[in-house]
């Protein structure tokens, strides 16, 4: 008996996504809720588990097209709760109690499982490809393996679609791979650093690290054209939507900030804050939770359909990230009630999980308020775009020596410049110069937040 996988409703009212690659192949055997595919929707990158058990009978789908929800993308020979008779590489059936039901949208919930389904194991083969089973080997004698250099672990390597596709080209199996870093993620320098030491190549040509990420034109050719997809095209609708609904008014303020440095300079040293990194990007993000309290227009929605301005008493903070896939603004959840740490070990989190590509739909809804530093590029200034359903959004610049007066004197300050875009309609200019006078304050002297609530 077969059946058909159709793609679930992921629970974000959107009615398409983009599938970026299949985990398995056509003839795999797979266990119930076993990763099968990611697709890219129009927020983030997806792993759909299997809802069958089975092997892959007919893959309808390549990487790179666009699937409808409720187009079927995968069909399952023997699907259902009773997997076809196992091979000799199948892991060994479930006990009875053990079975469960899917738990995609659609499907129904599953409950609780003793043992996380896994993959099958496989080994590596040299030139970087990958077929034997690790029962295969098992029962194989020892001198007949000694050429395979390492076995796969059960799960799938960790790491970004940019990268996965970096050590494809490279011909690198990602499982050879050991990652540098404590989150266990594979990322684009562990794979250099493995090329090196083995001495890959791409598989059909020499390729540059900007080849590695974008489309190779034809020969001859004079442009490149890359399909509108993902977070760049969702990202692309919402500015627009945000730039012709809501009218922006933009303003500057240029400020003193060494005794925020200073302080960012003393908590790095304090050994009971060792791990936290709190930088002017936390300070910052506690001064606007502190100004939004005294200017609560800047924290308000325009509901067109209701005919009303509503006032938010909380602040989910969105933190603006740019990734390999595009801008995306995950948020932290009532900001206002974090201290400085938390909020620190929050946008580190975020960050790094927006790098990852992993960032959940719902982790990206519900802001009212939000900041982007593009003073990391070496920025000083610019004008942000309004976050859809946002009043305001802060833009912090670069931090620089610069001769300031100071105290009647001219001397060497650290120095940088706020960057406030807001609606027009829901904040006029004095209460949007009040707003920023009052961010400004707190990382002009952070003592000042003590006096604020």
């Amino acid at each position: 008996m077969s059946q058909d996988f159709r793609l679930p409703d992921l629970g974000e009212g959107l009615p398409d996504a983009e599938l970026v690659q299949w985990l398995v192949a056509e003839g795999d055997t797979v266990s119930l809720n076993q990763n099968i595919a990611e697709v890219e929707t129009a927020k983030a990158v997806i792993e759909l588990p299997s809802p069958f058990a089975g092997v892959v009978g007919k893959l309808h789908h390549a990487a790179g097209d666009t699937v409808e929800v409720g187009e079927v993308l995968v069909t399952f020979d023997g699907g259902g709760d009773a997997a076809a008779p196992a091979p000799v590489h199948e892991a060994p059936a479930e006990p009875e109690e053990e079975k469960a039901t899917p738990n995609l949208v659609g499907y129904g919930a599953a409950p609780r499982r003793s043992a996380r389904p896994q993959r099958r194991a496989r080994v590596a083969r040299g030139d970087g490809s990958s077929a034997v089973d690790t029962a295969v080997l098992e029962a194989a004698p020892h001198d007949a393996i000694v050429e395979q250099p390492l076995e796969r672990p059960l799960e799938r390597p960790r790491s970004t679609p940019p990268v996965r596709k970096f050590a494809k080209d490279l011909g690198i199996d990602l499982a050879l791979v050991e990652a540098s870093g404590v989150t266990g993620l594979i990322t684009r320098a562990d794979v250099e650093a493995y090329a090196a030491r083995v001495g890959a190549a791409p598989a059909e040509a020499p390729a540059t690290a900007a080849a590695a990420s974008t489309p190779a034109p034809r020969s001859g050719d004079r442009v490149t054209r890359t399909p509108i997809r993902g977070v760049r095209k969702h990202t692309a609708e919402a500015m627009v939507r945000s730039a012709f609904t809501a009218p922006h008014v933009s303003t500057f303020h240029t400020i003193d900030v060494t005794k925020t440095m200073r302080l960012v300079a003393s908590l790095k040293a304090d050994r009971s804050l060792e791990g936290h990194r709190i930088g002017v990007m936390a300070v910052a993000a506690k001064a606007v939770c502190l100004a939004l309290g005294r200017n609560p227009s800047l924290n308000a929605k325009w509901d067109d359909a209701a005919g009303e301005i509503v006032e938010h008493h909380y602040v989910n903070l969105g933190v603006a990230a740019a990734t390999d896939r595009g801008l995306i603004v995950p948020v932290i959840p009532d900001a206002d009630a974090m201290t400085l740490v938390e909020l620190a070990d929050a946008i580190r989190e975020l960050a790094g999980v927006a790098r990852s590509g992993k960032t959940p739909p719902a982790a990206m809804m519900g802001g009212t308020f939000s900041i982007t530093n593009f003073g990391v590029f070496g920025i000083e200034a610019g004008t942000p775009i309004l976050n859809p359903g946002e009043a305001g959004i802060l833009g912090l610049g670069s931090v620089a020596r610069r001769p300031w007066e100071h105290k009647g004197k001219i001397a060497l300050r650290d120095v940088m410049t706020l960057s406030l875009s807001f609606d027009h309609r829901l904040v006029d200019g004095a209460e949007g110069s009040r707003f920023l006078v009052d961010v400004a304050s707190v990382l002009e002297d952070p003592g000042r937040a003590l006096l604020m609530r």
